[in-house]
C-alpha cells in the first residue's frame, strides 16, 4: 500500500519526466521564452528527482536486507540512510522565494566607527564581489561614494546571473568587525560596523512607477571632500513622493545614464518594500526566527585576531576568516538556506 511519501516521490518523478518531455517538444524548443521557463523547471526538479531515485534504491535495499538473514546487520545503516534521504527530499521540495532567480542590487554603507567603518565597508564590498565572481555571476558597480581615508561611505552594485538573489539575500543586515585599525598605535581592538541592504532587481512591468510621483533634481557631481568633478548638471536625485524613497546617482558623465541607474535602484527598493510587506503578512514567525535581514540587525561578527566569523542567526562559527574575505562564503549560504527550508518545513 502506497504511503503519502510514496505518492510524493511518484509526483516528483512524474513532474521531472513531463518537464523533460516538454523540453524536447519542437513547439517549446522554438519558443525561446517558454524554452527558458521549462529549462529552469527541469533544473529546479533535477535535485529532487535525483534524491527520489536514491530514496527508492535505499528503500529497496532496506526491504531486501530485512528479508535476507545474511544482510540483516545492514538494516540499521540502511534505515538511517532511507530516513536521511526522505528528509533531504522534503527539504528540497519546500517552495522557494519567488524572487530567488532574479538579479540583485546590494548597497553597502559604513556604520558606526568613522574611517575604520568606511574601510570595513570597502572590505565587505570586495568580499561580496569576490564571492559573486566565484559563483560565476557578473558584477556592475552602480554608485560609489569613497571617503578621504580610502574606504567607502557607501557603494551600490548589481550582481547579475540566474539565482543571484537566492545566494545574496542572506547578506542583508549589520556586519560587525573586531580588529586593530592600521592607525591604532597601541594595538587596541576596535569594533566597527557596516550595513548591507539586499534587493531583488525588479523589471519595469513588476513595479509600476507613475512619473507624476517622482521629483527629479539635477546637480553637479562632487568627489571626496566636496570638490566639483564635472562642469555640467549630470548628477541626478530622484525622490519617490508617496514613499519618501530617495536615490541619487552621479558616477556617469551623462545625466541620462545616471537617471537610468537611479530608476533601477528605485524600482528595486520599491519592489523590496512590497516583498517585505507580503512576507510580514505571510510568515512573521519564520522571519523573526531566521532573521529579517533588517539593516539594524547584527547578523555576523568578523573577528580578525581570532581569524573567526560567527553568523548569529544560525550560531555557526568558522575560523577561516582570511579565506572567507576572499569570497569563500558557500558554507554559510548553504547553512542559512537549509535552516530556512527546515523552518518552513516545520510550519
Amino acid at each position: 500500500m502506497a504511503t503519502d511519501f510514496d505518492n510524493l516521490v511518484a509526483k516528483v518523478e512524474r513532474s521531472y519526466e513531463e518537464a523533460q518531455a516538454r523540453l524536447s517538444d519542437p513547439a517549446v524548443y522554438n519558443d525561446h521564452r517558454e524554452a527558458a521557463e521549462v529549462g529552469r523547471r527541469v533544473k529546479e526538479l533535477e535535485g529532487p528527482y535525483k534524491l527520489a531515485q536514491e530514496w527508492r534504491s535505499a528503500r529497496d535495499d532496506l526491504a531486501a536486507a530485512r528479508e535476507d538473514s545474511d544482510l540483516r546487520e545492514l538494516v540499521p545503516e540502511l534505515e538511517e540512510r532511507t530516513a536521511r534521504l526522505e528528509e533531504e527530499l522534503r527539504l528540497a521540495l519546500v517552495p522557494t522565494d519567488a524572487a530567488d532567480r532574479k538579479d540583485v542590487i546590494l548597497e553597502v554603507r559604513q556604520g558606526v566607527g568613522g574611517d575604520e567603518a568606511a574601510l570595513w565597508a570597502g572590505d565587505l564590498y570586495r568580499m561580496l564581489s569576490r564571492y559573486a565572481e566565484r559563483r560565476g555571476f557578473k558584477i556592475e558597480e552602480l554608485e560609489a561614494s569613497p571617503n578621504d581615508g580610502g574606504g567607502y561611505k557607501e557603494v551600490t552594485f548589481a550582481v547579475k546571473g540566474d539565482g543571484a538573489y537566492s545566494v545574496f539575500k542572506w547578506e542583508g543586515g549589520t556586519h560587525r568587525v573586531q580588529r586593530v585599525p592600521e592607525t591604532e598605535s597601541a594595538g587596541r581592538i576596535h569594533t566597527s560596523t557596516a550595513t548591507v541592504a539586499v534587493m531583488p532587481e525588479a523589471e519595469e512591468v513588476e513595479v509600476a512607477i507613475d512619473p507624476n510621483d517622482l521629483k527629479i533634481d539635477v546637480y553637479r557631481s562632487t568627489g571626496p571632500g566636496g570638490q566639483s568633478v564635472n562642469t555640467t548638471d549630470s548628477a541626478v536625485r530622484i525622490t519617490h513622493l508617496p514613499t519618501g524613497v530617495v536615490v541619487a546617482m552621479q558616477d556617469e558623465k551623462s545625466q541620462l545614464q545616471n537617471k537610468d541607474k537611479a530608476m533601477r535602484v528605485l524600482r528595486a527598493r520599491l519592489y523590496e518594500r512590497e516583498l517585505e510587506r507580503q512576507r510580514a503578512e505571510l510568515d512573521a514567525t519564520r522571519r523573526s526566527q531566521i532573521g529579517s535581514g533588517d539593516r539594524a540587525e547584527k547578523i555576523r561578527t568578523y573577528n580578525y585576531p581570532e581569524n573567526r566569523l560567527t553568523d548569529h542567526r544560525i550560531k555557526l562559527t568558522a575560523h577561516q576568516l582570511d579565506r572567507i574575505l576572499q569570497g569563500e562564503l558557500d558554507a554559510f549560504t548553504e547553512a542559512l538556506a537549509t535552516e530556512d527550508r527546515r523552518r518552513a518545513l516545520g510550519e
